[in-house]
């Protein structure tokens, strides 16, 4: 059963410090709006436009029972592999803190488009960019946990990913047939990544879930006109991005998940197999991933 509206309940996080990526739009929105209703410490939300940046701000000012003040925008663009540095470095020097990191930024092309960086823009957007600011945090994180108050890492989750296969010598998907299994196999590899997370992780205090929100009707993609009608139409039965954003927000928030690599779809627990289940390949997904971002920059990990 996934969550409603009726079961939306409230949580303390007034020493808690929070990224939400993915903001300006859909379910990270309403995660956002949701989020500073609890109160939070630091609420940051990088964002890539300014102007988009600020009409969220508006957007959650104008709700109830929020606290503004602790919402911060800072400019990041997950197109530029030295922009997300910069974020994650700036962060660690001047926040020095993180509790709860939702990774929700994504994005769904219905053609091929690269990067300033050279790379497929749903692959670096949807995933490697995610790898690499999560890694940057990573000790931060370690940092803010303690047994009784462990720090949460969620990523959302696509069922896209179902149609995804990864190839270790072809991560970039210049082999890859088509925009759509590019999609489904960025997604793919964050629920590679999230597991492999958890296992290097273990002791830490620091727990990374993957969430599947379901069907949510959102604006993202870029679909041609010629195909907006059929968009229209099957937004029609999906959920509202507030839904969306509970369904990747309750089992982060719930103190009694308290083991990391768990998947959850619609708030229940789920299991998976295939290349998200292979331990040995996370483990050399993992080291391509670094030797992907070493080799385009050496400096990008220290």
């Amino acid at each position: 059963m996934g969550a409603n509206q009726s079961t939306i309940k409230s949580y303390d996080l007034s020493n808690k410090v929070v990224i939400i990526t993915g903001s300006t739009d859909g379910i990270g929105k309403s995660l956002a709006r949701i989020v500073s209703s609890y109160n939070p410490k630091r609420l940051i939300l990088p964002i890539r436009n300014r102007e988009k940046g600020e009409q969220l701000l508006e957007y959650i000012r104008n709700s109830q029972n929020v606290k503004i003040d602790c919402v911060e925008l800072w400019d990041i663009d997950f197109a530029d592999l030295h922009s997300v540095k910069s974020f994650a470095d700036k962060f660690v020097k001047e926040v020095g803190e993180l509790h709860y990191l939702w990774n929700n930024a994504g994005i769904f092309n219905f053609s091929v488009k690269m990067t300033k960086n050279n790379f497929e823009q749903q692959f670096q957007v949807n995933f490697l960019s995610h790898f690499l600011l999560t890694t940057l945090l990573i000790p931060t994180m370690k940092n803010s946990a303690t047994p009784e108050s462990p720090c949460k890492i969620n990523f959302t989750g696509s069922d896209n990913e179902n149609f995804g296969e990864i190839d270790l010598d072809d991560l970039k998907g210049e082999k890859c047939p088509g925009f759509f299994k590019l999609q489904a196999n960025s997604k793919l590899m964050e629920h590679i990544y999230c597991n492999e997370l958890n296992r290097r992780l273990q002791g830490s205090n620091v727990i990374p879930l993957i969430c599947f929100p379901g069907f949510v009707s959102t604006n993202a993609g870029d679909m041609p006109q010629y195909l907006q009608p059929l968009k229209r139409f099957a937004m029609a039965f999906g959920s509202s991005p507030d839904i969306g954003a509970i369904n990747i927000m309750y089992p982060v928030l719930n103190a009694n998940i308290n083991d990391g690599g768990k998947s959850f779809r619609k708030c229940e627990e789920i299991s998976f197999t295939g290349q998200t289940a292979d331990e040995e390949f996370a483990k050399k997904f993992w080291e391509k991933c670094e030797e992907l971002l070493r080799n385009f920059d050496p400096n990008l990990l220290e």
